[in-house]
């Protein structure tokens, strides 16, 4: 969804890791002190991609990571109060913008809308200046003043070059993160890259969790012989189902919040996990996984993970039972968790709660499919919230439980849940939007369709909603439709509100470390990027009017 990356910088976010780690390896054997001239940066740049197997045609762009490098121990020992942080203003959500644009920028209105709202209070806590602004006569500006000693930037590749000879002559500690495509629509960024910059210190390395080594950490806690701890030995063929689903694939979402939200409350966010709370992880899985089973019996999925769905390969009385057990192990580990009679009293009520709520949320999706009608959105959005918002609800609120009892987080976790569930499943709508619907479930899509048709439209688009004989060319007849294409805008837009919504949940949050950890994960679960309107920053008036489609888009 949205803009391609541009041809000159690496196309995935796991290949412009790879090539951040390339280049650190090889700066490591290469003594130079910045600031470096460009065509040496490129030297450099050449060097690494022919290291890493890459296409030269990046070179730019990694010179940009070199110049970071280079710099990053000497940024680091700028005090956060002698730094610059420069956004693009065209990063705003243009239809929700309540700022305003003077010839200095963005007067950020923090309304929420958008990502500058979070980059913006958060740095200004940390003591930064920061500016949504056009590029390099302002930031030499504050730099001849001398009221900035390093900047941190978010900016288009053409702007960085334009900047560049300012900061090598100027010699300013200053990191880049590019923008991934240049344009007026579809624009995005690596945002945990700048969090790190951010929060650069010292010592090196950005304060607070290791997300990536805790992701793993959590991932490796079902590989056989970690749930067999977690779990004791296997007793039985129901024991070994249930257990051998478990360790199927999955993005391991869940249990990932739990712990996030655990160690964000803990001193020291950085120690491994106590043995204690691989119980509950487990247990939040079970409880994932044994939905899952169950829901592919109601929507009659015959795959999962690229192999057969359970009851598929046992039948549906055997399946079914091995989602019970699931259930019923969740509810075990729970009770045998390391955590005061208080502590476990709590979380089976918020495990109980959710399980009920989603019950109801996948019962209101079944009596539909009994007697088919067109939904309104509204309609759709309330199925998705009962659906998906309380399993990562329960998820949060068990990470909360198991850091103590006294955080008072339970609203404001609410509602980020509620914005992040709804916000998951209109994404999974615009991921699927090229199948053919069947079987056909509530769509927010089809809603929207419905919604903005015209009478002939109208009448194609309610025969779908009720007909459930599966037409096979169903696919083609919709995207045909005008109305599916307003239809897959509004989706769009409607996406980024709801991302935005979860962000703007988080503005009551007081610690820092749970605050920062919450806003990057949004950031993870929708492929670690924020679409935002195109980089203008050289013209001096406001971006062109988009589509609100175009500016969301992902």
């Amino acid at each position: 969804m949205g803009a391609p990356v541009q041809e000159t910088i690496c196309q995935t976010r796991a290949e412009r890791d790879r090539m951040r780690a390339v280049i650190a390896d090889t700066l490591s054997a290469i003594d130079l002190v910045p600031p470096v001239p460009k065509d040496e940066l490129r030297r450099i740049a050449r060097t690494a991609a022919r290291t890493a197997g890459v296409d030269g045609k990046y070179e730019d762009y990694l010179a940009v990571l070199v110049n970071n490098e280079l710099w990053r121990p000497s940024l680091a020992k700028v005090p956060m109060d002698r730094r610059l942080l420069l956004l693009p203003k065209c990063m705003r959500n243009e239809t929700a913008c309540q700022g305003e644009i003077d010839e200095f920028g963005l007067l950020c209105a923090l309304c929420g809308n958008c990502a500058i709202h979070d980059f913006k209070s958060e740095a200004e806590r940390l003591g930064y200046v920061v500016l949504v602004a056009e590029g390099s006569p302002l930031v030499m500006a504050l730099i001849e003043t001398g009221q900035v000693e390093a900047v941190v930037g978010v900016s288009c590749l053409s702007v960085l070059e334009e900047v560049f000879p300012y900061m090598e002559a100027g010699a300013i500690p200053g990191m880049a993160i590019p923008l991934l495509h240049d344009g007026c629509a579809g624009t995005h960024a690596d945002l945990d890259w700048v969090w790190d910059a951010l929060y650069l210190t010292a010592d090196g390395h950005a304060p607070g969790i290791n997300l990536e080594a805790l992701r793993k950490e959590v991932q490796d806690l079902f590989l056989e012989p970690n749930l067999d701890a977690a779990l004791g030995p296997v007793r039985g063929d129901t024991e070994r189902i249930g257990r051998d689903w478990l360790a199927q694939s999955g993005k391991r979402w869940r249990p990932f919040l739990t712990a996030c939200v655990y160690q964000a409350l803990q001193e020291n966010g950085r120690c491994a996990l106590p043995p204690w709370m691989h119980k509950l992880l487990v247990a939040v899985e079970c409880f994932h996984k044994a939905s899952l089973i169950h829901d592919d019996i109601e929507d009659r999925d015959s795959e999962r993970y690229g192999a057969q769905t359970l009851h598929e390969r046992f039948g549906i009385p055997i399946a079914l039972n091995a989602g019970d057990f699931l259930v019923g192990e969740g509810y075990r580990l729970l009770s045998e968790v390391d955590l005061s009679a208080e502590q476990k009293a709590a979380m089976l009520g918020v495990a109980a709660a959710g399980h009920r709520t989603l019950c109801l949320g996948q019962g209101a999706e079944l009596c539909w499919l009994r007697d088919r009608k067109p939904l309104g959105v509204d309609d759709v959005l309330s199925i998705f919230r009962e659906k998906t918002a309380p399993a990562f609800e329960v998820a949060l609120r068990l990470g909360e439980i198991a850091a103590g009892m006294d955080h008072g987080l339970g609203e404001t976790l609410h509602e980020y849940s509620d914005a992040l569930g709804v916000a998951y499943q209109i994404r999974d709508d615009l991921d699927d939007r090229s199948d053919d619907f069947e079987p056909l479930r509530p769509s927010v899509l089809l809603a929207l369709a419905l919604e903005h048709a015209d009478k002939d439209e109208r009448d194609v688009l309610e025969k779908i909603w009720t007909d459930s004989d599966g037409q096979g060319d169903r696919a083609k007849t919709i995207r045909r439709l005008r109305a599916w294409s307003s239809a897959e805008q509004k989706a769009r837009a409607m996406l980024h509100l709801y991302q935005s919504r979860a962000v703007g949940a988080l503005d009551r949050v007081r610690a820092p470390s749970l605050k920062l950890i919450l806003r990057r994960v949004i950031g993870k679960i929708f492929d670690d990027g924020v679409v935002m309107g195109c980089c203008s920053d050289n013209q001096t008036g406001d971006a062109p009017d988009r589509a609100a489609g175009d500016e969301t888009s992902r």
